[in-house]
């Protein structure tokens, strides 16, 4: 950490310098270090873990107002990431129209065959005979 914040010290291009996320400890460590140093230090970010330290050269230490920017950025990135969340479950949750993935007569055509119904189809005949004769079979076990 020392080597990281006298590297940030001696660059005179840079006036800001955002740190990796890093534990409670660490954190604490990190500001020491920079005080020392004679760095403003802040740390940014909501969970424990997710924390990170921005350090700014005492030339070009921030404002109110910059700081409040940060944290503000912070609160509208993870609006962004929340809306993200919840557009991405809306579209998972919608429901798609039922579509076979495919058709049963093709799915089946060994057991159904192809032609075979349609050769009885046309092999058809009238049964007006039979259901005449039939009726008078019927009518003639009554009597």
């Amino acid at each position: 950490m020392e080597k990281t914040v006298s590297d940030f010290i001696q660059d005179s291009n840079l006036q800001k310098k955002r740190c990796e996320p890093m534990g409670k400890l660490e954190r604490s460590i990190l500001h020491d270090v920079a005080e020392v140093a004679g760095l403003a230090s802040f740390s940014f970010g909501e969970d424990k873990e997710s924390r990170y330290v921005m350090l700014f050269k005492k030339e070009f230490a921030p404002s109110d107002e910059e700081l409040e920017a940060y944290r503000k950025a912070e609160e509208r990135r993870r609006r962004k990431e929340r809306a993200a969340l919840e557009t991405e479950e809306a579209s998972r949750s919608q429901k798609r129209p039922a579509s076979p993935n495919s058709n049963y007569r093709d799915k089946y055509s060994h057991l159904i065959g192809t032609s075979a119904a349609k050769d009885a189809a046309h092999t058809l005949q009238d049964r007006t005979i039979f259901e005449n004769l039939e009726s008078e079979g019927a009518k003639k076990s009554k009597y």
